[in-house]
């Protein structure tokens, strides 16, 4: 075998022939790669006669890129081996030997031999250098060249994963590159999480800020605007504190400030601290928007009141909401309450407000109880579009004898994830023995992709049985799911 000038040659190659837009697989990566797999052979106690053939295949492993793309590069480098090699020397089985180390190297690497693991290794030892930085980059500029990569924060990502994902084969490999790799995948992470997680984070509370600053003002507009001065009331603590004021005449803002912070309190047990200080930041704005924002009185009119006080006060709610506080602290209390009773948070919830309406029919008369609860319902159907709107997803199950295209169609074309339950389809009355296997398609949709479903459905299969049920979170929060403040 003559090793030295196969090496020349294929080094005189890649120099002059390789693509310019090839920023990693160059002859600076090739000679890197047969560098360490010398270096690794050595470690192993290899052979001259392996060392050598380790060395050909390390040189001819990214040859496939000289006559085409990415793709399928190994078979091509293997093609370029059986063309070059018996001129130098090479016997037909040494060239094979060549062949299957080439195709190790392919991703997703799966080597059965010490002498595959090494070159394996050797392609990789560069994710545990100090140059790993700087040729991370140049992969990273040459998928981009070829419009084959993701966006940075993606690619950043992906880079990340197959970090965390990617391990040694030989222990000579590990000696030498397992600890910087590790030192390289904390870099990488902590650079990450500086930038994009801190910029993430940056934004999620400005947004939240500007979420819970608009809730608050319209919250005050629908209490200033229209409830407070029409002696109308709410369900909740909202509804307590109206109470409150129109008995004892107590200030509005004060008093709101003032029923909410024990339940602001039993949040922190219940929920978590973040969520009680926003929640607490939340009802104070509010208690100032209503002791110094001067909002006008808008109309005297019982229905126009019930209904547009109700709306945006469920617009306000629904916003502090969707900012991962509250504005009402009835749904604190019922989260508190139902570890200790059987009852559900709904049905607490409407204990409370059934109270505070018969308590508005005695001091206040049944008429204006019956508005209130007319605002009162307003206000939590507003709250539910306000907080899912067209994030409600809905949960549809589909039965069809046609599945397979119904699968391929509801993938391809409505472009939404599936799950398939095994079932049997049949047991009809009169006719209960007669069944068939069959997929039970389970996926989720929102509101507005529901009718297109639905078309889709009926023009695959009319007989289908389809049902369809809103899902809502079955624990961990109250945030995002249907309200009833």
């Amino acid at each position: 075998m003559q090793y030295s000038k196969i090496t020349a040659f294929i080094h005189h190659k890649l120099q002059n022939e390789l693509p310019q837009h090839l920023t990693y697989h160059n002859d600076a990566h090739t000679a890197r790669v047969t560098e360490v797999v010398m270096q690794l052979a050595d470690d192993e106690g290899l052979s001259e006669e392996e060392k050598t053939i380790l060395g050909t295949a390390a040189l001819f492993h990214d040859t496939g890129f000289l006559s085409g793309a990415a793709e399928n590069h190994e078979e091509r480098s293997c093609d370029l081996a059986r063309e070059y090699l018996p001129a130098f020397e090479y016997s037909p089985q040494q060239i094979e030997t060549v062949c299957s180390l080439i195709q190790a190297t392919k991703n997703p690497q799966q080597p059965n031999s010490k002498l595959e693991r090494i070159i394996c290794d050797a392609d990789l030892s560069y994710l545990g250098t100090d140059s790993y930085t700087t040729i991370s980059g140049n992969l990273y500029k040459e998928l981009k060249s070829l419009q084959d990569v993701p966006v940075i924060e993606m690619w950043e990502q992906k880079q990340i994963q197959f970090l965390k994902s990617h391990s040694y084969f030989t222990q000579a490999a590990n000696r030498r590159f397992a600890q910087k790799k590790a030192h390289n995948l904390k870099i990488l992470l902590r650079n990450y999480n500086s930038v994009h997680v801190g910029q993430a984070d940056a934004g999620f509370v400005i947004q939240d800020f500007l979420l819970i600053i608009t809730g608050v003002v319209i919250a005050g507009f629908a209490l200033k605007g229209f409830l407070v001065p029409n002696h109308f009331f709410d369900g909740g603590i909202t509804g307590i504190s109206l109470l409150l004021h129109e008995q004892y005449h107590f200030n509005l803002g004060y008093i709101i400030v003032l029923a909410n912070i024990p339940f602001i309190l039993a949040s922190y047990f219940a929920i978590n601290f973040k969520f009680a200080v926003k929640t607490f930041i939340c009802v104070l704005l509010l208690g100032i928007c209503l002791l110094y924002f001067p909002y006008p009185i808008i109309t005297s009119d019982k229905l126009l009141i019930s209904i547009f006080g109700g709306f945006f006060l469920g617009i306000g709610i629904g916003l502090t909401m969707r900012a991962g506080c509250a504005l009402d602290g009835v749904e604190i209390l019922a989260l508190f309450t139902i570890k200790k009773t059987s009852f559900t948070i709904t049905e607490i919830i409407l204990a409370i407000n059934v109270l505070i309406f018969l308590s508005a029919a005695f001091q206040f008369g049944v008429e204006t109880a019956l508005y209130s609860i007319l605002t009162y319902f307003t206000a939590s159907k507003t709250v539910d579009y306000v907080v899912e709107g067209v994030e409600a997803y809905t949960g549809v199950t589909i039965i069809s004898g046609q599945s397979d295209i119904m699968k391929e169609r509801l993938v391809n074309q409505l472009g939404r994830g599936i799950t398939i339950y095994k079932g049997e389809r049949g047991f009809l009355p009169g006719n209960f023995h007669q069944s068939s296997e069959c997929d039970i398609i389970f996926t989720v949709v929102t509101r507005l992709e529901m009718r297109k479903l639905k078309n889709l459905v009926a023009e695959t299969d009319s007989k289908a049985f389809v049902f369809a049920s809103t899902i809502k979170e079955a624990s961990g929060g109250i945030l995002r799911r249907r309200s009833t403040h």
